[in-house]
């Protein structure tokens, strides 16, 4: 998820690799004052940025993020209205799709997606390749096992705490982790394992968020609507 430099905002991670933060140092060295990039965002001295910014990444994530609930919408409407669950002035199929959309529930996502999960797995996937750049089995399982045990934790704690705060609900936080957060864990394990596996054996670091954001329009309708019930 973007490109990132040392030092900054939560989503930097230190490299394992040595020499890292020399090369960084050498880059910025020797970027003009007057240069830019399409993903920073805030310019300290000289030009520098403050921090890096993933932007192409979180829009993205953003974005497919926002399909997913958008579907998952659309799908419980249609679900009510051929299970006759409609009122007098709902009873066409148009209706029933265009109109009583959520735009909060919408909004609730998308933003979860582009501040959240577009740069936070970005940033999880670029630490991985810095501590394992060699593609070997043993590096590939280790990535996909950390993937499961570190990153599909962390994703659901947050956007359970994340719906939850732009609920209103923060106080029933702890019930809600009790109640969703281990079957929503396991249904994630059958689905992300073998996602994981293409993606870091296959898939190129740069095109990582984008096709894990495809798959999770899958994902993000079920927690969609996990997060409605």
């Amino acid at each position: 998820m973007g490109t990132l430099g040392g030092g900054g905002l939560w989503w930097r991670f230190p490299s394992c690799g040595g020499g890292g933060g020399d090369r960084q140092r050498r880059r910025r060295g020797h970027r003009r004052p007057g240069s830019s990039s399409s993903e920073s965002i805030g310019f300290g001295r000289e030009g520098r940025p403050l921090f890096d910014f993933p932007l192409k990444q979180a829009t993205i994530a953003a974005s497919l993020t926002l399909t997913g609930d958008t579907v998952a919408q659309v799908r419980d409407r249609l679900v009510s209205y051929f299970h006759g669950e409609r009122d007098e002035e709902n009873k066409e199929l148009i209706s029933v799709l265009l109109l009583n959309h959520d735009w909060l529930r919408a909004l609730r996502m998308a933003s979860y997606g582009f501040l959240l999960y577009g740069p936070g797995s970005f940033a999880w996937y670029k630490f991985l390749d810095q501590c394992m750049p060699k593609p070997t089995f043993l590096n590939l399982s280790t990535k996909v096992i950390l993937n499961q045990i570190v990153l599909g934790p962390c994703v659901i704690a947050v956007i359970f705490a994340w719906n939850n705060l732009w609920l209103g609900k923060i106080s029933q936080l702890p019930s809600k982790y009790q109640k969703d957060a281990l079957p929503t864990l396991l249904f994630g394990f059958r689905f992300w394992i073998p996602v994981s596996i293409l993606n870091f054996g296959v898939i190129p670091l740069s095109a990582r968020v984008a096709f894990m954001s495809t798959c999770s329009i899958f994902w993000n309708f079920y927690l969609s609507t996990t997060m409605s019930k």
